[in-house]
């Protein structure tokens, strides 16, 4: 658990207010987790977090958390509850409780809002009133915007999204930071508001999770599949072992499946039981440590989204990617495309159920040797520097001058 700071105790650094909604999988939590590791030694941080914490992802120590009932996000883009205890409008009328508690308690210097509003449009019912009362303080807060490298732009009504986007960031946001690498991916590649955006903009580098110590991990034989969290992830589990299946006579190459902690119960059984005695198949529900298993691996095959994109470049793994692309989704795509261009993975962006041509695509990458991708990995660190500087710069324009 946490270590809890309490409020009302003699502390130097200034509040931060982290509000963390991570909806279909895991990727929002682990990037926003890292990035509290950096920002503890100058913030006393208060993270709202609204969404389930799965077993085995280990909680940053020295903040204080307030768990919200959860909601999420279905694939159809509907808000449905995470919990037993609380239905939808249940959830939605205690979350704005505890959010403006949250402001009143801890009265916050600065508040840092994940992916809105580039995202997350169906939680403005609480983003908006939490960003006003924290204006309206005696002292207002800073506002800034945490937003990853590439946005989701395939929407039907794409141009009226990144307008009202455009306006409420240049409304209600001093700052808005981009983990991103600018030589890879810059923001107004997939956002294009017909008006400029004016809001600060930095970029801070790529947020991967601090590791201790030097890896001398050798390279085994064995396929790695995984999906980040895994709620989307059985269609590529399932095309997975079909291929072993085809495969397995002539290669000989051992498969590991890394479920993930929200692959659906149902599917995780539909998986265990298509998998049964099979020689060859390891099936994992979860592990702590991704890169860790890229490491050992021969080969990865993967989504890419932006917390497994930077595992695959950090371990060095020979990976395959095979984005999550629903209808709407694109972000994946784009950022495979990329690192695919880069030399540093094989893309493949046909279908699963074409079981021959994936089960090609897996035996031509099983020769595969990337190469690096001189990403900027630093976006934790930089990110805290750069938001101390945001408020020691508005602190020292609200000093009075000396005569």
């Amino acid at each position: 658990m946490p270590e809890t700071l309490h409020s009302n105790r003699p502390d130097a650094r200034p509040v931060l207010l982290f509000y963390c909604q991570h909806s279909l999988g895991i990727g929002h939590l682990t990037r926003s987790f890292a990035l509290v590791r950096a920002l503890v030694d100058r913030f006393h941080v208060v993270f709202l977090n609204g969404g389930p914490i799965p077993p085995g992802v280990p909680i940053p120590t020295g903040m204080e958390m307030i768990d919200l009932p959860p909601l999420g996000m279905d694939e159809a883009h509907n808000l449905i509850s995470r919990g037993s205890a609380h239905s939808v409008e249940d959830a939605r009328a205690t979350r704005r409780r505890m959010i403006q508690q949250a402001i009143a308690d801890h009265r916050p210097e600065l508040l840092l809002v994940e992916l809105f509003p580039f995202g997350r449009k169906k939680f403005a019912f609480e983003i908006l009133p939490m960003i006003r009362s924290a204006r309206r303080q005696t002292r207002p807060a800073r506002v800034v915007c945490s937003v990853r490298d590439i946005l989701v732009d395939a929407r039907r009504d794409q141009q009226r999204h990144d307008d009202r986007a455009r306006w409420l960031a240049n409304r209600y946001f001093d700052a808005i930071v981009v983990h991103a690498d600018p030589a890879f991916a810059r923001i107004d590649e997939s956002f294009r508001p017909s008006r400029p955006l004016v809001t600060r903009l930095d970029y801070t580098g790529y947020v991967v999770p601090r590791r201790d110590g030097p890896d001398d991990t050798m390279r085994g034989d064995t396929v790695l599949v995984s999906a980040g969290g895994g709620i989307v992830g059985y269609p590529l589990f399932a095309a997975a072992l079909a291929v072993h299946a085809q495969l397995w006579p002539q290669w000989r190459v051992p498969m590991r499946i890394i479920a993930g902690p929200f692959l659906p119960e149902a599917e995780w059984q539909a998986l265990c039981i298509e998998a049964g005695d099979r020689p060859g198949v390891e099936l994992v529900r979860h592990v702590p440590d991704m890169v860790a298993e890229m490491r050992r691996a021969r080969l990865s095959i993967s989504q890419c989204g932006y917390n497994t994109a930077l595992d695959v470049v950090v371990s060095g793994v020979p990976a395959l990617l095979v984005p999550y692309a629903a209808k709407g989704e694109n972000e994946q795509s784009r950022r495979a495309a990329a690192l695919a261009e880069l030399g540093a993975v094989r893309h493949f962006d046909g279908t699963l159920a074409d079981t021959p041509t994936f089960a090609q695509a897996v035996a031509d990458a099983l020769d595969f040797r990337p190469r690096p991708a001189a990403l900027a990995l630093d976006g934790a660190p930089r990110t805290a520097a750069i938001l101390r500087d945001l408020l020691q710069t508005e602190n020292r324009a609200r000093m009075p001058a000396h005569v």
